[in-house]
C-alpha cells in the first residue's frame, strides 16, 4: 500500500463520499485492517446528533483503530463547516508529534464532496495536505431498483404524462455530484447482483460519469488499499473537471429536505421483533436509513444495526463501554412523521 508522502511532501487525504448506507464505514474498516502499521487518521461527518458510524470504527479491534486516531464531526455536514470544523480538525492533526501519514475522510451521506475539495485550497492546510483521491462508494441493489437512475428528459416526459407525479428528487442530484468528483468508484454489494443486474449498475453509473473513472465492484467493502490509496490525483487543482449542480451558486446549498431523530430504545430479551419490524417501518414511512445499537439483556456485545430502505443487517460489533442506552437514529426527509416512527420502532 502507497502511504508515501506526495513529490510535494503534503500529507495525502482520501475523501471516501456515498450515498447513505452505501458502505462506506465498512470500506474504512477494511482500510484500517490493511494499513499494518501505518499511521492513518479517519475524520468522521455524521448526519445526526449521534456518532453510529464513528461508534463502529472505534475500539473495533483493529490496530490503529484506536479512538485516538478517529476524529468524529457531528456539528453539520463537512461541506457546510468547513471554517468552523473541518479546517481547524485538519490542522490539529497535521500539527501532531507523530502525524498521520494519510487521512481518511469519511463524508455523511447528505455531503457534497465538491465544496469540501474545494477546502483543501484553503491557505491555512493548502500547503500541507492535498486530496490523493475521491472514492465515492454506491449501493449496487439501491441502483438496480432505479433509485438514481433518473433522466432529465425522461422525468420531464413522465411529469407531462401523469402530473400526480413527483419527480422532484434532490437525491438525485446528490448521487450525481458524488458521482462527479469522484476518482474511483467502488460498487458496493456487487454479490447482491445477477451478471445481468451488473452490468446494467455499471452502465447507468458510467452515464453519470463526467469523465473516465474506474468502476470497481466489491463485497462487503473490500477492495485492496492499493487501488484505492496512492491516486495522487491532486483533486484540488483538478475541480474544473468535476461538475457539481451546485457550482452556479458558488458551491451554496441546504439541505433542509433531510432530518433525523434518535429512537432511544429499551433493553431486550431479544431483538429479533425489532429487527422484523424496521423494515416494515421503514417502508411505511419512507425512511432512507435506520442506524444505531441495541442493548440485549444478558449480552455483553451490543448489537449494531443498520438499514437502508428495507434492507438491513445487525451484528455484534463489541462490547458496550459505557452506561448509554440502546437508540436508532433516523434518516429521513424533512417533514416525516418523528412520532408515528418513533411509536412504530417501539411497539
Amino acid at each position: 500500500m502507497s502511504l508515501n508522502k506526495t513529490p510535494l511532501d503534503k500529507t495525502p487525504a482520501t475523501i471516501v463520499t456515498g450515498f447513505l448506507g452505501a458502505g462506506k464505514t465498512t470500506l474504512l474498516r477494511h482500510l484500517m485492517k490493511e494499513a499494518h502499521g501505518r499511521r492513518i487518521a479517519i475524520i468522521v461527518n455524521e448526519f445526526g446528533a449521534l456518532g453510529v458510524d464513528g461508534e463502529t470504527l472505534k475500539d473495533c479491534g483493529i490496530p490503529g483503530c484506536e479512538a485516538e486516531n478517529i476524529v468524529e464531526l457531528a456539528n453539520g455536514c463537512l461541506c457546510c463547516t468547513v471554517a468552523d470544523d473541518f479546517i481547524p480538525t485538519l490542522t490539529t492533526l497535521l500539527d501532531r508529534a507523530d502525524p498521520p501519514e494519510h487521512i481518511l475522510i469519511e463524508t455523511s451521506g447528505l455531503a457534497l464532496p465538491k465544496p469540501l475539495i474545494k477546502a483543501f485550497n484553503w491557505p491555512a492546510i493548502r500547503s500541507r495536505v492535498t486530496v490523493d483521491g475521491v472514492v465515492t462508494v454506491v449501493d449496487g441493489p439501491a441502483i438496480a431498483e432505479g433509485r438514481f437512475a433518473d433522466d432529465p428528459d425522461a422525468v420531464a416526459a413522465q411529469r407531462r404524462a401523469d402530473p400526480s407525479l413527483d419527480h422532484d428528487n434532490p437525491l438525485s442530484e446528490l448521487f450525481e455530484d458524488q458521482l462527479g468528483a469522484a476518482d474511483i468508484v467502488v460498487l458496493n454489494k456487487a454479490d447482491l447482483l445477477d451478471e445481468a443486474a451488473l452490468r446494467t449498475v455499471r452502465a447507468d453509473i458510467t452515464a453519470h460519469l463526467p469523465r473516465a473513472v474506474k468502476i470497481v465492484p466489491a463485497q462487503e467493502g473490500v477492495v485492496p488499499p492499493s487501488v484505492l490509496l496512492g491516486l495522487n490525483a491532486a483533486a484540488e487543482d483538478d475541480l474544473a473537471t468535476r461538475p457539481s449542480h451546485h457550482d452556479a451558486v458558488d458551491g451554496e446549498h441546504e439541505h433542509d429536505d433531510f432530518d433525523s431523530f434518535v429512537v432511544v430504545l429499551p433493553e431486550y430479551e431479544s431483538a429479533d421483533a425489532l429487527l422484523a419490524r424496521l423494515p416494515e417501518v421503514a417502508a411505511a414511512h419512507d425512511v432512507l436509513r435506520i442506524k444505531g445499537f441495541v442493548r440485549l439483556k444478558n449480552k455483553a456485545m451490543r448489537l449494531a444495526v443498520q438499514g437502508v430502505g428495507r434492507r438491513f443487517r445487525s451484528h455484534f460489533d463489541r462490547a458496550w463501554t459505557d452506561g448509554r442506552d440502546g437508540h436508532l437514529v433516523v434518516i429521513g426527509q424533512t417533514g416525516m412523521n418523528q412520532e408515528a416512527i418513533a411509536k412504530a420502532i417501539l411497539a
